[in-house]
């Protein structure tokens, strides 16, 4: 298994325990590991190889405000809008720090 399928099987997973897991389980989850979730998506350190939008390079502030925006519904979205309800503003703003440090 390659690297970046691995990553992706990760994510996956992380993202269907966290739709089967009360909220109150995945509070205060680890920025690390959410990030991890990110990549089944938007690639291995957010380099999209698609039409999902690249979080590589991005501001940790730019990060957090689209998060918050998703989970408000102030952004239009297929998934993120629900994976970004599930986050609190510690867990969006800890994400949000850890994809900025490490993916660009």
């Amino acid at each position: 298994m390659t690297v970046h399928n691995l990553t992706v099987f990760i994510g996956a997973a992380i993202i269907a325990v966290s739709f089967a897991a009360p909220a109150s389980h995945a509070q205060n989850a680890n920025p690390q590991l959410l990030s991890i979730s990110c990549a089944g998506c938007h690639g291995p350190e957010g380099r999209s190889p698609a039409t999902i939008p690249p979080l590589y390079g991005r501001s940790a502030a730019s990060i957090a405000e689209a998060l918050r925006a998703f989970r408000a519904d102030q952004r239009p979205a297929t998934v993120m809008n629900r994976i970004a309800k599930g986050y609190t503003d510690a867990e969006i703003d800890g994400v949000a720090r850890e994809i900025a440090a490490n993916w660009k």
